[in-house]
C-alpha cells in the first residue's frame, strides 16, 4: 500500500506528505528526522491509503493546492 498523510503541527498548520510505509514514516517524524518536523510537537489527524503509488501521490499532490487545502478546512476542522 502507498499512503498519503496529514500531520497537525502545534502551531495548528499542516504538514502532509507520502510514503510506503506510514508506520515506519511516523516513527521518522518522532525521532525527529525529517528535516519539516524535527522541531516541531505534531499528530497524525489524516491518513489514506491507495494501491497505487501514482494516486497516493497524486493526492498528495492535491492537498497541496486551493481545492486540498477546502478539503483539509471541511473534513478535518
Amino acid at each position: 500500500m502507498f499512503y498519503t498523510y496529514i500531520l497537525k503541527l502545534e502551531n495548528n498548520t499542516y504538514y502532509i506528505g507520502y510514503s510506503i510505509n506510514l508506520r515506519n514514516r511516523m516513527y521518522e517524524h518522532k525521532k525527529r528526522e525529517v528535516h519539516q518536523t524535527k522541531n516541531r510537537t505534531f499528530r497524525l489527524v489524516f491518513y489514506a491509503a491507495f494501491e497505487s503509488k501514482l494516486n497516493a501521490l497524486r493526492f498528495e499532490k492535491y492537498l497541496k493546492t486551493g481545492s486540498g487545502y477546502a478539503f483539509k478546512n471541511k473534513h478535518l476542522i
